[in-house]
């Protein structure tokens, strides 16, 4: 399995709990691409024809078109609200994923430490 299927697995794994919170929605999904790489992606409610903001998701990648970090907001009926950021560090064989949940009163991404998981790829 590539870094990129395992990334990519990981990333479903999150993204589709907050996506199928309400699976009697009809969502649908724009992607924003640059240079070949996913650098977001916006998913909207669907309501008689009529579309509502909902989720988005925002992509960071590295030198080598890595994924290091994917940042998940939600539509609050007014503007975009920081939810959950996921950064990932390669290290040899190694990938290490680290989970961070927005913290309002501070501002801030709030690392969630039982969250971090390492593995090993042995086709890096």
């Amino acid at each position: 399995m590539t870094i990129k299927a395992i990334l990519f697995a990981v990333f479903v794994v999150v993204c589709g709990v907050n996506a199928m919170a309400d699976n009697k929605s009809n969502l649908v999904y724009n992607i924003e691409e640059a240079n070949g790489l996913k650098v977001g992606e916006t998913i909207y409610k669907s309501d008689n024809g009529v579309l509502t903001n909902y989720l988005k998701y925002n992509y960071k990648y590295d030198e080598q078109n890595r994924m290091i970090e994917s940042e998940s907001l939600k539509w609050d009926g007014m503007e975009w609200k920081k939810e959950m950021c996921m950064r990932y560090s390669y290290q040899g064989k190694s990938i290490t994923t680290t989970y961070y949940k927005w913290n309002n009163r501070k501002k801030d991404y709030i690392l969630v430490p039982e969250m971090t998981v390492t593995i090993d790829n042995p086709n890096m």
